[in-house]
This record gives structure tokens, sequence and C-alpha cells, in this order.
């Protein structure tokens, strides 16, 4: 099992940027499949971007081209840089790790405890 914990997160106007991070620890840090979601109020828990551990990205189109995802193994940290920030990205973000990325995001994922974005027009 993997312990996840986010940081980074605030409030910023339209336009602005964030960067976030999910630092690790417990076992077979290496094996696990990392990824940022999100859940606004009212909606549902979507995937943002998800990285191996060799570094192959994978984004949602919502954030393709305006969001990274990077993977530090030395530091087991992932980071999530968010630039052109837009209101409809104000949601809590998760950090979540699983051993396939056929169940990442499902039942089997471990979560850390979530950051909040806020952007204000």
């Amino acid at each position: 099992l993997v312990h996840l914990v986010e940081s980074g997160g605030g409030s910023v106007q339209s336009g602005g940027s964030l960067r976030l991070s999910c630092a690790a620890s417990g076992d077979r840090y290496i094996t696990y499949y990392l990824g940022w979601f999100r859940q606004a109020p009212g909606k549902e828990r979507e995937g943002v971007a998800a990285i191996d551990g060799e570094g192959v990205t994978a984004y949602a189109d919502s954030v393709k081209g305006r969001f990274t995802i990077s993977r530090d193994n030395a530091k087991k940290t992932i980071y999530l840089q968010m630039n052109s920030l837009k209101p409809e990205d104000t949601a809590m973000y998760y950090c979540g790790a699983d051993l396939m990325p056929e169940t990442l995001g499902g039942s089997s994922t471990s979560w850390g405890q979530g950051t909040q974005v806020t952007v204000s027009s």
C-alpha cells in the first residue's frame, strides 16, 4: 500500500497558475501508476492526468495544453503544474495510486486527502 499527501492548492484568479504536489510513501512506489483527479460540488470525480513509473503521461481533454503531470521518483512525489486556470477548474484535487492503469481511479485505488483549488473570475 501507499500513503499519499497532497499540497499546493489555493485560490487564484482566472489565468493564474498553481503547482500541486503529492508525496508518497509505502511499498512498491516505482510500480504504481499515479494520477490526479478532481471533484467539484455536485459533480462526479473525474480523472485529470496520470503518469506511469517511466514518465509516460495521459491527460483529460479539458486540461490538455494547460496542465502538466510529472514524477520525481527520487523524492517519491508527483506534481501537477496547472497553468491558464479557469473557473471550471475549481474542485477538490486528489492524488491516487494503483498497481494497474486499468484500475486507477477505481475501488482498488489509494487516495490522498485532497487539496482545494479555487479559481475566481
